[in-house]
């Protein structure tokens, strides 16, 4: 994984600082908002690896075919910016949360976005993301 200057999350931190941790150390996730920025750029790096393990395992897709889809789609684009909508609960002593976003990106030069209210929760004492609503 290679090392950022800024987190692609634009939260105003490096890499190493800002996500870089959440990829290290799923744990180390306080809040459902963090969670939705590494899976962020998690996306722009390709990280199925990170993106399987994030995912609320009642939810998760389990198909190996899946996630090299999920992969390749995410590799195939030019992911452009983040931004964080809304945040409904989702603190370090909630069990869940909702998070609003929209990702920007490009694919083949055609600009996209996807627009989404996620829900997380609490799986095993750490962050995860639960679906779409």
């Amino acid at each position: 994984m290679k090392e950022l200057n800024e987190c692609p999350c634009r939260s105003g931190k490096t890499y190493i600082e800002c996500c870089g941790v959440a990829h290290k150390d799923i744990m180390k996730v306080k809040t459902a908002e963090q969670l939705m920025r590494s899976r962020y750029t998690a996306f722009t790096m390709a990280n199925g690896n990170y993106l399987h393990k994030s995912h609320y395992s009642k939810t998760r897709p389990t198909s190996k075919a899946e996630r090299r889809d999920t992969e390749r789609w995410a590799k195939a684009v030019q992911w452009i910016k983040l931004d964080i909508l809304n945040v409904i609960d989702g603190k370090e002593e909630d069990a869940t949360g909702v998070v609003e976003f929209k990702a920007y990106y490009l694919d083949k030069h055609l600009p996209g976005i996807i627009h989404e209210k996620s829900t997380f929760r609490k799986e095993n004492g750490h962050w995860v993301y639960d679906a779409a609503i």
